[in-house]
């Protein structure tokens, strides 16, 4: 009797550390389940208008960096921040789009772990310095309107090189850190991740073991913690905006004040409005299919309007743009 309550004792134990030893590095593939579910009939279409939009996604963002190349008098803190944008948006389109429309075409739409994992570090490295830079463009904002005269000073060329390194720094450790922290967990459950690309929540569904739920917490806190604090900032700044603007005595000065930050004052509410639709929905009866379409509302469309509010709202560099198609008409007719 006692040997037979030990030998089932081993055996729970060999069972234990069988699981336990079921690690990441066991895993060879994940199963994208993002379009699987779609209609046939409806993914060519789908196909087609997620392609135009990442083309013009890469191409505008491509038009407004080499307008501000080109132009020197762009060649200021704002539109260096601006630039430096738009690189973020670029790479951050090619870390998730070209995967997604390869998988439209794909009757087995899996992705190795290494893939996956480089695919969460690169989106959330991109996704996190884009947040960063809308906040240190928020603070450009602030100096050039409330600290005029001290702006040459607060935002020399070196500072201005320091702070969008500090937002590249700051978003490879988030990306760094948030992908190791998902690729530790043990993946012992279905390696099907509903959803197009690696997303963390969907991975996380993967995962078994006791630290599980406290992981996902983690995770949740830190993505919070940083898109909550650069949101505040951003509030905060425009807080201190709207009182020096409202101090103006005519009412040309505050519109012609308030036009410098209308631009990006839009992309940050679209910015957060689409990924508050994302990660803040609430939990109801929605169908796998209208997941998926309201996830690429922010991973392809908010991209896609960046390019097309900066072009349409900042009179300064739709000017440019305008100058620089003259001159190449002029040159192509001469």
């Amino acid at each position: 009797m006692e040997e037979a309550g030990q030998a089932e004792g081993n055996q729970k134990a060999e069972d234990t550390a069988s699981l336990s030893g079921q690690n990441y590095s066991t895993v060879s593939e994940f199963i994208l389940i993002g379009f699987s579910n779609f209609p046939q009939q409806l993914l060519p279409s789908f196909f087609l208008l997620y392609l135009l939009m990442y083309l013009f996604t890469l191409l505008g963002n491509l038009l407004i960096m080499g307008t501000i190349w080109r132009e020197h008098s762009l060649h200021t803190p704002m539109y260096l921040f601006l630039c430096a944008l738009s690189i973020s948006e670029i790479l951050f389109t090619v870390a998730v789009t070209p995967r997604m429309l390869a998988d439209m075409l794909s009757s087995h739409c899996s992705i190795t772990f290494v893939a996956c994992a480089s695919q969460m570090f690169f989106s959330f490295t991109f996704g996190f310095t884009h947040s960063f830079l809308l906040m240190i463009m928020g603070y450009d904002r602030y100096v050039a309107i409330c600290h005029p005269l001290h702006y040459n000073v607060l935002m020399s060329p070196r500072d201005c090189a320091r702070l969008v390194s500090c937002c590249w720094a700051g978003g490879s450790v988030m990306g760094m850190m948030v992908t190791l922290i998902v690729f530790h967990l043990t993946f012992c459950r279905s390696n099907k991740i509903y959803h197009f690309a690696c997303h963390v929540l969907a991975l996380l569904k993967l995962a078994c073991g006791k630290e599980t739920a406290s992981v996902t917490m983690v995770v949740i806190m830190i993505c919070v913690t940083a898109l909550m604090g650069c949101l505040f900032l951003i509030v905060l700044s425009y807080v201190f905006i709207v009182a020096a603007i409202l101090r103006i005595p005519s009412i040309e000065g505050r519109h012609k004040t308030f036009s410098t930050c209308v631009s990006h004052l839009t992309i940050v509410v679209v910015h957060y409005s689409f990924a508050s639709i994302i990660y803040l929905k609430p939990k109801g009866p929605h169908s796998m299919d209208s997941n998926t379409l309201m996830a690429t509302t922010y991973t392809v469309f908010t991209p896609f309007l960046s390019p097309i509010i900066f072009s349409l709202r900042n009179k300064e560099l739709k000017n440019a743009i305008q100058r620089s198609f003259r001159r190449k008409l002029s040159s192509l007719s001469s």
